[in-house]
């Protein structure tokens, strides 16, 4: 147990290290030395969890991937009304973004065209927003002529422009800034009955991590 215990603080180290020199440097010049050094570990100790760079990536962004799903089920369980599911998520998404490293990492190694691989975690997003638009389209909460299609790609998009605009700016994640985004996108949006039961700012205070 002892053991097991050591190696999982020794994996749980190499992906922290990896996710802040991939963030620092860029995937391609990262180094398996410089994150090792990073880690507190030996070039041995990090061959043993990781076979490769790629593999360290790999894990970064399975870590990001599962972080983005408690966000979302939290979002989910917590709001009957999907478009406030929405909003709840999107703050809490880029809350996280500009606190942790693993999940700003993960993001940015989905956009590294270095890599030459899709990444899951902008497609799980998006995935994500689209369900909860096309529920909200089904149950009447969608403004007249606003299709969960056009909703899903405007929120999309424009959370995807904060997630890489705040990785060089963190103040673009902000909550002032996200809660200005959904006062002017939301009247747009939704339902003009069932627009003033949203909370633009979230319907959650924001948690230091999940």
């Amino acid at each position: 147990m002892v053991k097991q215990e050591r190696a999982a603080r020794t994996r749980r180290a190499l992906i922290q290290a990896a996710a802040e020199v991939f963030a620092e440097e860029g995937f391609v010049h990262a180094s398996l030395s410089t994150i090792s050094k990073r880690a507190g570990v030996s070039n041995g100790a990090l061959h043993f969890h990781f076979a490769n760079k790629r593999m360290l990536a790999e894990a970064v962004e399975a870590e990001a991937a599962e972080t983005l799903r408690r966000i979302t089920e939290v979002a989910w369980a917590s709001q009957s009304n999907s478009l406030q599911r929405v909003v709840d998520a999107t703050h809490e998404l880029m809350g996280i973004l500009a606190q942790d490293i693993v999940v700003r990492s993960g993001f940015e190694l989905a956009a590294d065209i270095a890599r030459r691989t899709e990444s899951p975690l902008r497609r799980q997003w998006q995935h994500w927003v689209e369900d909860a638009l096309r529920r909200a389209e089904r149950s009447g909460t969608l403004a007249e002529g606003v299709s969960w299609m056009d909703g899903a790609g405007v929120i999309v998009a424009a959370t995807t422009g904060f997630e890489v605009l705040g990785g060089s700016d963190a103040s673009w994640l902000s909550r002032q800034n996200i809660t200005r985004f959904w006062e002017i996108l939301l009247p747009r949006l939704a339902d003009r009955q069932g627009l003033e039961a949203l909370m633009c700012a979230g319907s959650r205070p924001p948690t230091a991590a999940l």
